[in-house]
């Protein structure tokens, strides 16, 4: 770009990503852009506020299956702990309902990581104008797959649900008594025409609704 062109101020850029490699490669090829900066790097879901009330970013790059926590459910907190700071969820799986879950959570865009670098890069800035940036083949699969049906408590107890854990276990985990967890479980299991709750976890997150 020509020095004329170059803008007076780099976009400031947070990356939530656990693959090393990948996080590696993508701050490497963002840094390159003249007008955008990696300023922090997190491979936990858990870090991510702290690293961003501390680098104060412009734009945060986040992947939404991170140990510790969830990127959607760190782009909720990074609305109300970093509110100047725009995200964008940046992912292998482009689930329909992960892009109404995304948007829900306060991101103004959700990519897939397959694309070009020069489009995350127009993303990115796209971003920080406030534009949304959402691929437009998701966009009408998520319009067409219509909202997530279950309720908050029935993907809390799908998602308690996801290493064999007993029923017992469960209602411990989410200080419920057991006859409410089978409850919300057989009602999951209605929801997502399955015949187990094994089925309905895998049927939900094939949706994105996990």
């Amino acid at each position: 770009m020509p020095r004329d062109h170059r803008p007076g101020k780099s976009v400031r850029v947070l990356l939530a990503e656990d693959q090393g490699m990948m996080r590696g490669a993508l701050a490497l090829l963002l840094g390159m852009e003249p007008d955008i900066e990696v300023v922090a790097q997190v491979g936990r879901g858990d870090e991510i506020v702290d690293a961003a009330v501390v680098a104060r970013p412009d734009v945060a790059l986040l992947d939404i299956e991170l140990p510790g926590r969830s990127g959607l459910d760190a782009a909720a907190d990074l609305r109300d702990e970093v509110p100047d700071c725009r995200v964008l969820i940046l992912t292998t799986f482009g689930r329909p309902g992960y892009l109404r879950r995304a948007m829900e959570a306060g991101a103004v865009g959700f990519l897939v990581k397959d694309g070009p670098v020069e489009e995350l890069a127009e993303a990115v800035r796209k971003a920080l104008r406030g534009e949304t940036v959402v691929d437009p083949a998701l966009a009408a699969a998520a319009l067409g797959a219509g909202p997530n049906p279950l309720t908050a408590r029935e993907r809390d107890a799908l998602a308690a649900s996801v290493d064999g854990a007993t029923i017992a276990d469960i209602a411990a985990a989410l200080h419920l008594s057991e006859s409410t967890v089978r409850n919300y479980l057989s009602s999951a299991i209605g929801k997502t025409g399955t015949r187990n709750r094994m089925e309905a976890v895998r049927a939900a997150r094939q949706q994105g609704w996990l």
